[in-house]
């Protein structure tokens, strides 16, 4: 098994995985999973996720029977399942109801700074900020704590922050029955922060514009909105 793995790292479609390192290559919008991701139960899951962190911890050389850690790989099992990867589940996909637009709204409508929490595909390491919602409706509108339960939704899983914008903006855009949606990510990445490089100091931004969100003038309004 070990042999394969190194094989696996060496040579993976053609490319050294330390070519494409985070380029991340061969993905692309919606979330890597396995045909049959959802035949195990959660718990289930969480036993298995806490057999082989177990492994992890003793291949690391910690102590399980020290009282500190001894329930941790339960807890990390836990964790994966039901709170920092929930969103991994379809199930979990919260419900959203549209409301006739009575208030004839027809202007841009903008929640800013919902704060996600999510973790990089690559080292699974957190990924933080702040996410920036805006849509005009088409007719019809959405209960304003629903924006930040999808944004959240799609956060709860081994991302990428470019496929993050992308999944909640097309499903704003689908659940909204609109065009005219837009998403601004401005985030930290652990993974540059705490390795590698080691820069504390900067963040990623990243955007979805559709529709009329595509003008340079509605950009332009949708940043006053944000930093005026």
């Amino acid at each position: 098994m070990l042999d394969n793995l190194l094989k696996d790292t060496i040579n993976r479609n053609g490319f050294h995985i330390d070519e494409f390192g985070d380029d991340h290559l061969l993905t692309g919008m919606e979330t890597p999973l396995k045909p049959d991701a959802f035949e195990l139960s959660d718990a289930e899951k969480k036993l298995k996720i806490a057999h082989y962190f177990e492994r992890i911890m003793d291949v690391l050389g910690l102590d399980l029977t020290d009282d500190s850690l001894s329930g941790t790989p339960k807890r990390v099992a836990k964790m994966y399942v039901e709170e920092i990867f929930s969103g991994l589940n379809p199930q979990n996909k919260p419900s959203v109801t549209l409301f006739e637009n009575k208030y004839r709204y027809h202007q841009m409508l903008v929640e800013k700074n919902i704060t996600f929490y999510s973790n990089c595909e690559h080292h699974f390491v957190p990924i933080f900020g702040k996410a920036h919602v805006a849509y005009i409706s088409s007719g019809k509108v959405i209960g304003l704590s629903k924006l930040n339960r999808l944004v959240q939704y799609y956060a709860k899983r081994p991302q990428v922050q470019e496929r993050l914008t992308n999944q909640i903006g097309t499903e704003l855009q689908a659940v909204l029955q609109t065009e005219d949606v837009a998403v601004i990510l401005d985030a930290k990445h652990m993974c540059v922060c705490s390795r590698g490089i080691q820069d504390d100091s900067s963040t990623t931004v990243t955007s979805f514009y559709g529709g009329v969100f595509n003008s340079a003038e509605k950009i332009a309004e949708l940043n006053n909105y944000l930093h005026g």
